[in-house]
């Protein structure tokens, strides 16, 4: 089972003006075949078919899961905050019709299906797929594929990085280039568990972010080093047999497991949109709502 925080992992600042073409892009990061829908579904079943007597390799990926699904939180949250503003208001003569900028938004469905809001699919609109999912039951070959997924959608990342400038899907995105490479350390300490010696063994793709400040940023917090484990208080995992020691990169630092989950920050209050009839809550459902608070 899991506990659910009113929080997110990680704050989003005002976007400072709509941007759909950024929120577009950033679905590639939600939906897309390297996206958190993804690394988190795939966790998560690797996670529950896990065969054998090895708890730590398990714990591992529950962490990991667990995390995920507060990255899903964090980029649909930033998807709307891009969006939040971009159509308007008004039925005045001689202005824009309000959901006129639907008709030039990269994805007529953030307006049209889901009300200025997030969606389930990648930047070309694809829908997510659970065919993306690699399960093989096989615990080296899902470690493998696993630390594959980490880097692929950290270099995605870094390319959403160099397409806006906007303060929201920067701080989002700078926050999970640092979090992805955290997972590739955790895979890849995974790895030598089983008797990989990076030394001999193919390399683990590099891409360079100290042009980056607000991820270096981060890395100067060690948040670059940092698992948490996602456990209720009290109850044991066996993470840190696996996560610890030097980092398996070249980058320095020490390798840290924390008990729990991080601090969070507050969850974006997005407010009606009448043009979209959503909430669609009238005067006489809003005082019905109002008095269930």
């Amino acid at each position: 089972m899991f506990l659910s925080v009113k929080r997110i992992p990680h704050p989003i600042p005002p976007a400072g003006k709509p941007d759909p073409k950024a929120a577009q892009a950033l679905q590639e990061g939600l939906g897309g075949q390297f996206g958190e829908m993804r690394t988190m579904m795939q966790y998560f079943f690797q996670n529950m078919n896990f065969r054998g007597d090895a708890k730590p390799y398990q714990d591992l990926l529950r962490s990991m899961a667990t995390e995920e699904m507060g990255h899903v939180e964090q980029i649909t949250n930033t998807i709307n905050v891009l969006l939040e503003g971009a159509s308007t208001n008004s039925n005045q003569p001689n202005e824009l019709l309000p959901l006129s900028v639907a008709l030039d938004s990269p994805n007529i469905h953030h307006f049209l299906v889901a009300g200025q809001s997030a969606r389930p699919v990648d930047a070309a609109g694809n829908p997510w797929s659970a065919s993306y999912v690699y399960d093989s039951g096989n615990l080296v070959l899902n470690m493998l594929y696993n630390l594959m997924l980490e880097c692929t959608g950290r270099l995605q990342k870094c390319r959403l990085y160099q397409m806006s400038n906007n303060k929201a899907f920067r701080s989002t995105v700078s926050y999970l280039i640092v979090r992805d490479l955290v997972h590739e350390k955790v895979f890849a300490k995974t790895l030598e568990t089983l008797g990989v010696n990076w030394g001999k063994a193919l390399p683990v793709p590099r891409f360079d972010t100290t042009g980056m400040p607000e991820v270096k940023d981060l890395e100067r917090r060690n948040l670059h080093n940092q698992m948490w484990t996602f456990s209720n208080k009290g109850e044991s995992s066996l993470l840190d047999r696996i996560f610890k020691g030097d980092s398996p990169f070249d980058d320095g630092g020490r390798l840290e497991v924390i008990e729990g989950f991080p601090e969070g920050a507050d969850i974006p209050n997005l407010p009606d949109v009448p043009q979209e009839f959503a909430s669609g809550l009238d005067s006489e459902l809003k005082r019905l709502s109002q008095q269930l608070q």
